[in-house]
């Protein structure tokens, strides 16, 4: 079988940041770790998984600090370049959304061997190897498995300045919400899997994984930036989520807002949602408000390798927006963060 003859995500049960394990479950796996104590016994630990944030952080020295994470996930196209290309640019973007940038990645490939060529693994482990050249910085070297399903992404490691350090869940009451990319990569790539995609959207989605978020690095200097995040698996709902809880705040979205691949309603008609859409929901719709089964598919649909979730000062806003715009990027303030008494959702809907 030739590369242009396979379709990489036959040879999967899900599809990118999709797979990733439902928040409540994480949750079970994770409960008892204590980052306190962690960091009493490793003060040189400035960011653990105490709000899930991107990426782990440790001061190497003065106002250094190393950044270290990982992302990997099975196919959500079928060309094996493109999944390569995809799968890295999401590992990478935690790095950009601490404010960091990377210094070396290594490559996590499992493969099944029986099934798939190696010719093919080595289009995907190229693709990957590309974009990290591409953004200036190695992949020199990796691990490899024989895997039952294909599966590919990197380890990180990367530097921030610690005065430029971003963390998911520093943001303040008042700040503006901003979404760097368009939601709805999920159902387009859900589409395309089912056979159901017009051709007209072709590539839309992969171009929208395949953008890097190296932009998060140049935000995380303008002060009024006060958190940072990527939108991935969780969907925008369960990041936003974390960003609420890490503050002890909640926000209010203006949904009409919201940067949309298009024709997102043709496709949740047709039933285009992948099964991560419903998991999100389920794990967090005690903290959610009334939504409609469109706002559900479209806040809770999970995103792979999905923008920068900025929260900034409105003093500053216009700056970000400045920046954003002349890399292409959306501009739109999708809502704003506000103090919470804890009894209610940590989302609102703004009135339309």
């Amino acid at each position: 079988m030739t590369a242009n003859d396979v379709r990489l995500t036959q040879y999967s049960h899900g599809a990118g940041c999709g797979c990733k394990i439902a928040p409540d479950v994480l949750s079970r796996i994770l409960a008892g770790a204590d980052n306190e104590s962690l960091a009493t016994v490793f003060p040189s630990l400035l960011v653990g998984h105490e709000t899930r944030d991107d990426a782990a952080a440790v001061v190497l020295d003065g106002d250094r600090v190393i950044l270290s994470t990982t992302d990997f996930f099975m196919p959500i196209v079928d060309d094996p370049y493109d999944f390569g290309r995809i799968a890295a640019t999401n590992a990478i973007s935690d790095i950009y959304a601490m404010g960091g940038t990377p210094l070396v990645a290594v490559a996590i490939l499992g493969w099944p061997v029986a099934a798939l060529s190696p010719e093919i693994a080595n289009l995907v482990v190229k693709g990957g190897r590309d974009v990290c050249r591409q953004l200036g910085f190695p992949l020199a070297g990796g691990h490899s498995i024989d895997a039952p399903e294909p599966l590919f992404g990197l380890a990180v490691t990367g530097a921030v300045k610690r005065a430029h350090l971003k963390r998911n869940g520093n943001a303040k009451i008042g700040d503006q919400l901003l979404l760097t990319k368009p939601l709805g990569v999920g159902i387009l790539t859900t589409a395309e899997k089912q056979g159901k995609l017009h051709r007209d959207h072709l590539g839309l989605a992969t171009d929208v994984m395949c953008r890097a978020n190296d932009i998060g690095a140049e935000l995380a200097k303008i002060e009024g930036v006060h958190a940072l995040t990527d939108v991935t698996g969780f969907g925008l709902a369960g990041h936003l989520l974390e960003m609420c809880d890490g503050a002890n705040l909640m926000a209010t979205l203006d949904t009409a807002a919201l940067p949309e691949l298009p024709a997102l309603d043709s496709y949740i008609e047709m039933g285009c949602v992948p099964g991560g859409t419903q998991r999100n929901f389920d794990a967090s719709y005690e903290r959610l408000p009334s939504l409609t089964s469109r706002q559900q598919a479209v806040l809770c649909d999970p995103q792979t390798s999905g923008g920068l979730l900025v929260a900034v000062s409105p003093d500053a806003c216009e700056s970000v927006q400045h920046l954003l715009l002349a890399q292409h990027l959306a501009t739109n303030v999708v809502g704003v963060l506000q103090s919470t008494d804890q009894r209610g959702p940590r989302i609102a809907l703004a009135a339309s």
